[in-house]
């Protein structure tokens, strides 16, 4: 047992005087003596960095100035960009999600849908006004002709018509006065004088869309012969009445009667033709009017005809004197017998 004299820290402690310092703790008392001579520590005397205090030992002070600084320099640029610094790159524009990518894709598809709509009214607005524009019209526009092409022997006598009623004016019925492989076509339009209204039998091959229409819907206007409506003339719109044939074409009496007058056609001073006036057996009240004719020499006032039995005269070219109505439906230049319906007292020979 060693007479060495036995450390007490504790009891050295109570017994140091105030004005001696606190015993300095060996920290490392396993370390060698030799590294315990230096006074410092290895690491710090090789220049290495020291190592980072334990937990506890924590400064307020520094640790707390430095997180300060760390969070400074971490908003700096988003500060500077809010201030709009010229040195540090703006923030990017916000992201489109794609909810407001939906709905800038639905306003396209209104605008577009609006557009189709606005193009749709304006097809429709430009439909009806040319609907009722043609609704019960047709007059001027010219149709395709029915018939064929005119053939060399339309010279050769065929005899008489085949017995048809074309026209009626009350109980007055007028048949057709040409042999129905002759004529070419048949129309209407207003007559320059007194002549009165006729009713067409048959189709009216150029009528407006909405009397076709009404046609299929409540019947009528079905039939032969095919008929077309001419524009101009004074009177009513079927005063007048064209039945196509060429030139030459024999011309029989539309009704039977008696005829009471023989006269010539006078165009711009000069004869082209004749016309023939006869009073019909049942209307004794009207005069039917046969024209552009040359008349047959065995014809006299007071002569007694017969419908589609009698032979009157022959159709004459008259595409020298005017341009013809019914050319535009026609093969040729659209000569035609005239006929018309005037009253007995008011007829006068032109």
């Amino acid at each position: 047992m060693s007479g060495r004299r036995r450390e007490s820290p504790r009891e050295q402690q109570h017994e140091r005087q105030t004005d001696q310092l606190n015993p300095t703790r060996d920290l490392d008392a396993g370390r060698p003596t030799a590294l315990k001579a230096h006074g410092v520590d290895r690491t710090v005397a090789s220049g290495a960095p020291g190592l980072r205090p334990p937990s506890w030992d924590w400064s307020f002070a520094e640790d707390g100035a430095l997180a300060l600084d760390l969070a400074t320099a971490w908003d700096e640029p988003w500060l500077n960009r809010r201030r709009g610094s010229a040195t540090v790159r703006s923030m990017s524009a916000p992201v489109v999600t794609g909810r407001a990518v939906r709905l800038h894709d639905r306003r396209l598809q209104e605008e577009a849908r609006r557009r189709r709509l606005a193009v749709l009214v304006v097809i429709a607005l430009v439909a009806l006004v040319t609907l009722l524009l043609t609704a019960f019209g047709g007059a001027d526009t010219p149709v395709a002709p029915i018939s064929a092409p005119a053939s060399p022997t339309r010279l050769l006598p065929v005899g008489p018509p085949t017995a048809q009623v074309i026209a009626k004016l009350g109980t007055l019925h007028l048949e057709l006065p040409v042999n129905q492989k002759r004529v070419t076509a048949i129309a209407y339009y207003g007559a320059a004088n007194s002549a009165l209204a006729l009713s067409p039998v048959g189709t009216q091959a150029n009528a407006g869309l909405l009397t076709r229409l009404l046609h299929k819907v409540v019947g009528g206007g079905a039939g032969n012969p095919r008929w077309y409506l001419l524009p101009g003339g004074q009177g009513p719109s079927t005063s007048a009445l064209d039945v196509g044939a060429a030139p030459g074409t024999d011309v029989y009496a539309p009704v039977d009667g008696t005829i009471v007058g023989i006269g010539e056609v006078v165009l711009n001073g000069e004869v082209y033709g004749s016309q023939i006036e006869i009073q019909p057996t049942l209307s004794p009240s009207m005069v039917v009017s046969v024209s552009r004719l040359a008349v047959d020499p065995s014809l006299a006032v007071g002569a007694m005809v017969t419908a589609h039995g009698s032979r009157l005269g022959r159709v004459i070219d008259f595409s020298k004197v005017e341009t013809q109505g019914l050319a535009r439906y026609t093969n040729d230049a659209g000569n035609h017998v005239l006929l018309e319906v005037h009253p007995a007292a008011t007829l006068n020979v032109r």
